[in-house]
């Protein structure tokens, strides 16, 4: 690679402007093309992937820019109490289901992957890598490296997890016929964490506050049930 394109490569515009031209043409190909699957952050993934190895440029110059994007997860996550205060007395009416709820969703996520990775006889560090995979990615890293397990492996659960909630939950809906809109932004919070909330969001603003709400709920229950599964 020539300097003057490993200068451009190497700068964090490049990775901030690649994200951000990748995700506006993942909304244009959903918004023309009204499938499921065109998942803006998909075709996004697909087309920042398929651009690094055809160019070869390497993840770290890529990555100079991703680390100012990953600066906004936090606060990010945080705007999701906007949508929460709006419905903050069916939030107090409700209380005990949806904690209740929540905390089944996030024993059920944590004992599917533990049984699944003694069935598929995966060791220590695999486990305690997967078991946080359905809360949002500051809690899921720290649980992860507070159990020694790899950070890496953890994002790319957190990541599937999310993108695959984000996908496929309005079909879920539909299939089942969950007319609850208080249900349906619980189990999308509970499951697929905020990728999944931006989608709840898009469901209705009940669906939004829920699933918003169950992400903080669901961070505490996983926190504490890992205590007991690590």
């Amino acid at each position: 690679m020539s300097p003057f394109f490993e200068q451009i490569f190497s700068s964090p515009y490049f990775g901030i402007a690649l994200s951000a031209g990748a995700f506006w043409i993942g909304v244009k190909v959903q918004k023309k093309t009204g499938w499921i699957i065109c998942n803006p952050l998909v075709i996004a993934i697909v087309i920042v992937a398929g651009l690094l190895l055809a160019l070869k440029i390497p993840y770290e110059f890529y990555n100079e820019g991703g680390q100012i994007i990953n600066m906004f997860l936090g606060p990010a996550t945080a705007c999701l109490a906007v949508s929460i205060y709006t419905r903050l007395e069916l939030l107090k009416k409700h209380w005990l289901p949806i904690v209740v709820g929540s905390a089944c969703g996030s024993l059920t996520s944590m004992a599917s992957i533990w049984v699944m990775c003694r069935l598929f006889k995966l060791d220590e560090v695999m486990t305690v890598s997967l078991l946080p995979k359905s809360v949002t990615t500051p809690i899921a890293v720290s649980i992860s490296q507070n159990g020694g397990g790899m950070v890496p492996v953890t994002m790319m659960a957190v990541l599937i997890t999310g993108i695959l909630g984000s996908v496929f939950s309005p079909l879920l809906i539909r299939i089942f016929k969950v007319d609850d809109p208080m249900a349906a932004g619980l189990s999308i919070g509970a499951c697929s964490h905020a990728l999944g909330t931006s989608k709840a969001v898009e469901l209705g603003e009940t669906q939004g506050a829920m699933s918003g709400l169950t992400i903080g709920i669901c961070g505490v229950m996983t926190v504490l049930f890992s205590l007991f599964m690590m």
